[in-house]
């Protein structure tokens, strides 16, 4: 992996890390996460006017990375709102990683090194470990802990089918801008059927995370899709997960969260697996 792509996919988990505090600290988590996702439109609306439009060809990923990414966000607030918040983001983020590694290595055909492989493990390891960090865990919730596991499939089905879709595309930018039209009508839709009343927050309550969490979150991903054509997606999707350290240090900066033994050494773990894929193709 490359310097540029490392510093993006970096970059792209601050940008994580802070829309997904925008969610977290929302009074209604279901109107935060609409926010952001039609937040995406203006700057997908002036990436198209700039960028080329993806290849037919990658069409049919495109309809399913719109389907998969409004998966996610609908479970990912039930995750959140059935259990600890603290427990369902390390559970759904620690897993995908693994996931998209053995999907990539035995479905896939991906080589990829020992290295390599052990820089992925470690960062799963350090993100799941979060997880045991309060008794209060969705681990002792059966029904937290599941939804948490489906959240972490469609992340990890996502990012395969986002990181093929925009190779083909020949556009990361026109593919991934076409998806957050697509996700945002969904979502909008879905918000429509289930909570209508709550809409015009948008520009109420949900303002902030309609602007600054919409803006973060398209940049964000917008970055980690264009890496997934320069890096193996493996990497780089496992990679982007060392958000939870940016989303720890902002808990304890800014919302005086405290800090323990167990958060220091999930978040060293968590690093060194960052350390670990930097070196790895040096």
């Amino acid at each position: 992996m490359s310097g540029t792509v490392f510093m993006a996919v970096i970059a792209a988990a601050l940008l994580h890390a802070v829309w997904n505090a925008l969610v977290k600290g929302g009074g209604d988590k279901r109107l935060a996460m609409c926010a952001v996702v039609v937040g995406h439109v203006p700057l997908a609306v002036i990436a198209l006017c700039i960028v080329p439009a993806p290849d037919p060809a990658s069409w049919p990923y495109l309809l399913g990375g719109i389907v998969l990414h409004a998966g996610y966000q609908i479970f990912l607030v039930r995750a959140y709102n059935s259990g600890d918040l603290t427990q369902v983001y390390p559970i759904a983020r620690g897993s995908a990683p693994l996931i998209v590694g053995l999907v990539s290595v035995t479905v896939l055909g991906v080589t990829l090194a020992p290295l390599e492989m052990l820089g992925i493990a470690a960062i799963a390891a350090g993100i799941l470990s979060i997880a045991l960090v309060r008794q209060k865990d969705g681990l002792r919730n059966p029904a937290a802990a599941r939804l948490a596991l489906v959240t972490g499939c469609f992340i990890a089905s996502y990012s395969l089918v986002d990181g093929l879709g925009a190779r083909v595309a020949g556009t990361s930018f026109g593919f991934y801008s076409w998806l957050a039209l697509g996700n945002a009508a969904i979502f909008l839709g879905y918000m429509l059927r289930v909570a209508p009343q709550t809409i015009p927050g948008l520009w109420g309550s949900a303002r902030v995370a309609f602007v600054v969490g919409g803006s973060a979150s398209y940049a964000a991903y917008a970055m980690v899709v264009w890496a997934f054509t320069q890096a193996p997606i493996a990497m780089v999707t496992a990679l982007r997960e060392t958000s939870i350290v940016f989303a720890l240090l902002i808990g304890v900066v800014f919302l005086k969260e405290p800090m323990n033994l167990l958060k220091v050494v999930s978040t060293m773990t968590t690093l060194f697996g960052a350390l670990l894929l930097r070196l790895a193709r040096l």
